[in-house]
């Protein structure tokens, strides 16, 4: 009888990381492009991990966590920033500064102060400042919300591990179009690059700084 998957992974990729001293919370690409119906981008997960994840924001900034937000943005008309991912994915064409799509969420938008990175590929790390403003706020922990995914949520969990960190995804706070490839990389990032762990266990390590 074959074993299923969970029996093939036990006690070879399924390690827990676990939490560090040093969190800090990066809010992914929670843009309107992802929320808005009838928009290229709409994804219905996203649109359910924006509303659980003002919650989690609020502990964290109360916690005294630092709370960090990445956009997208190219630069028009001919998008060369962009470079092959623009010609692969021209759906995130809309991500240009004055395309209301390309917007934060009101519900998870910055807060006065808090650290915007603007990228133009998946990885928050990749092509930014991100590493070096983790680095002078001593982080040892990223807990990532956002989306999608099976996109910039999984880059910058592997980006995340490469760079040294623990790497905490938060079920409830990141979405995707479909249910598919949302559980298959959340699966693969607990089993390869981070933990992935529920909102109420995130908000308990929160209560305990």
């Amino acid at each position: 009888m074959a074993e299923n998957v969970e029996q093939n992974y036990e006690g070879v990729w399924d390690t827990r990381i676990g939490f560090g001293a040093k969190p800090a919370v990066i809010v992914i690409d929670f843009l309107k492009g992802y929320t808005t119906e009838g928009a290229p981008l709409y994804a219905p997960g996203v649109v359910e991990a924006v509303a659980k994840t003002p919650e989690l924001l609020d502990l964290a900034r109360k916690k005294g966590v630092p709370v960090l937000h990445t956009q997208v943005r190219y630069a028009t008309p001919n998008y060369e920033d962009g470079g092959v991912w623009i010609k692969k994915a021209p759906v995130l064409k809309c991500l240009v500064e004055g395309n209301e799509l390309a917007e934060f969420c009101d519900e998870v938008k910055p807060q006065e102060g808090e650290v915007v990175i603007t990228k133009q590929y998946a990885s928050a790390f990749f092509g930014t400042s991100l590493m070096a403003t983790l680095h002078v706020l001593g982080v040892d922990t990223l807990i990532l919300t956002g989306c999608t995914t099976s996109g910039c949520i999984r880059a910058s969990a592997v980006d995340a591990l490469q760079h040294g960190f623990r790497t905490i995804v938060v079920r409830e706070c990141v979405g995707d179009r479909h249910d598919g490839p949302h559980e298959a990389n959340l699966f693969d990032i607990d089993a390869k690059y981070g933990d992935v762990v529920s909102k109420d266990e995130t908000m308990t390590y929160f209560q305990a700084l």
